[in-house]
């Protein structure tokens, strides 16, 4: 059993968009026909380059080779070029070739992938979503509307889900951290205020910065929300600075969760050793695959830490992390996106039902993609999967984050 043939689908979800502007999905087959699927989830070249990338990766490193061999592949990804180090595109190209490799493994063999890493640990999944808009909601004032997020929170809770997550700091700046404007610190502490008087302690708050801030306007937003009890605070600076993140830590009861924009275990290991988190955010699609990523829980669980795998990607990515999260220890919860785009390209493989995820007993990934829909949604844009405004910080007119890509762009 070797591995032969390669596609690359880029499909677009319908606005607005949830999960992201396009989702990259590789489909590996072997000379004897069995085909396995992947994301990769990589979104800082294009979808054009990052097919080329992606070529390259599996023509150079893999083709030929047995789908078990996953570490070799892996080394010779990590080492291509005389590096051995994080190439977060070289990785987000392995990364989905990798899961679509398990997914291989679990046909060929009739198990499903959580079988062959361990076994199933967790028999059902603790799920946590986004607050996204509500039907009647407006998508631009949702975002700075503390009433908006406690109705859509309430919606969720009504739907089984103990954990909601939400990020009203803004904004989602290329400058780097930022010393929080003062209205963006009473905003976030009026969003956790009204969230928990609507749901009490029947759901657990997850509060995002997407690493927006200077360690001292960290701290300064952490001690503003500390009385609303937040499950964590995620990614509260850029995640290249380990040590300030960790000072982050030392100076706030909320446990500090980050992980989704790091790659490997390489630059997960320093996190733990320098406890700047407690919570780990790995995107399969992008941190190295699935057994990379069992390496860094493995990790984590020396260090009494726990895994939350992240999804704003499609469903595929989603499937790997179901996967992963059933056989580790030391899981916390899965990130999870509901919309009809995610549901029906893997045909409801994997459902979520009263807040948790039961992981499939199919073989492989547990899921069919449905190949005709993904084609029939390509990307014509140009923008990236996600971006970052050049404008800094307004101090003057308040900030929002509008939820990833809401509105098709570009």
């Amino acid at each position: 059993m070797k591995l032969a043939d390669l596609d690359i689908l880029v499909t677009s979800p319908p606005a607005p968009g949830w999960g992201g502007r396009y989702w990259i999905l590789v489909k590996i087959t072997t000379g004897d026909g069995i085909s396995g699927w992947g994301e990769c989830y990589a979104a800082s070249v294009g979808p054009q380059a990052m097919r080329a990338v992606i070529e390259d990766v599996f023509e150079r490193h893999m083709k030929g080779e047995s789908p078990e061999d996953i570490e070799k592949m892996f080394r010779r990804a990590y080492s291509s070029g005389f590096t051995q180090r994080p190439d977060l595109t070289v990785m987000g190209a392995f990364s989905g070739l990798e899961i679509a490799c398990w997914d291989i493994l679990g046909k060929a063999r009739g198990r499903p992938v959580w079988a062959l890493l361990g076994g199933k640990m967790n028999e059902r999944i603790r799920a946590y979503t986004y607050l996204y808009p509500l039907p009647h909601h407006d998508l631009t004032e949702f975002w700075t509307s503390p009433e908006m997020a406690a109705e859509s929170a309430l919606d969720a809770v009504s739907r089984g889900y103990t954990a909601i997550k939400f990020d009203p700091a803004g904004p989602y700046t290329m400058r780097g951290g930022h010393m929080p404007a003062m209205s963006d610190i009473s905003l976030s502490a009026a969003f956790c205020k009204a969230i928990r008087e609507a749901v009490g302690d029947r759901a657990d708050l997850l509060f995002g910065t997407h690493g927006q801030f200077t360690t001292a306007g960290a701290i300064r937003l952490a001690k503003a929300i500390e009385p609303y009890s937040p499950l964590w605070f995620e990614e509260p600076i850029p995640p290249d600075n380990v040590a300030q993140m960790a000072r982050v830590a030392s100076a706030t009861s909320i446990p500090i969760a980050t992980g989704e924009r790091l790659c490997t275990k390489a630059e997960f290991a320093p996190v733990l050793r320098q406890g700047a988190a407690t919570i780990l955010q790995p995107a399969l699609g992008r941190a190295g695959g699935i057994w990379e990523m069992k390496k860094v829980a493995a990790m984590a669980e020396v260090y009494n830490s726990q895994m939350a795998p992240h999804l704003y990607a499609g469903p595929v990515e989603w499937a790997a992390n179901i996967h992963f999260a059933a056989s580790i220890p030391n899981l916390l919860m899965c990130e999870t996106i509901e919309t009809e785009f995610h549901k029906g390209l893997i045909k409801n493989g994997i459902q979520i039902k009263d807040g948790f995820i039961t992981p499939p007993d199919t073989p492989g990934l547990g899921i069919e993609v449905d190949e005709e829909l993904a084609r029939a949604h390509p990307f014509d844009g140009v923008g990236l999967h996600l971006e970052m405004q050049d404008a800094p910080c307004d101090y003057v007119n308040g900030n929002s984050f509008a939820g990833g890509a809401p509105i098709k762009i570009g």
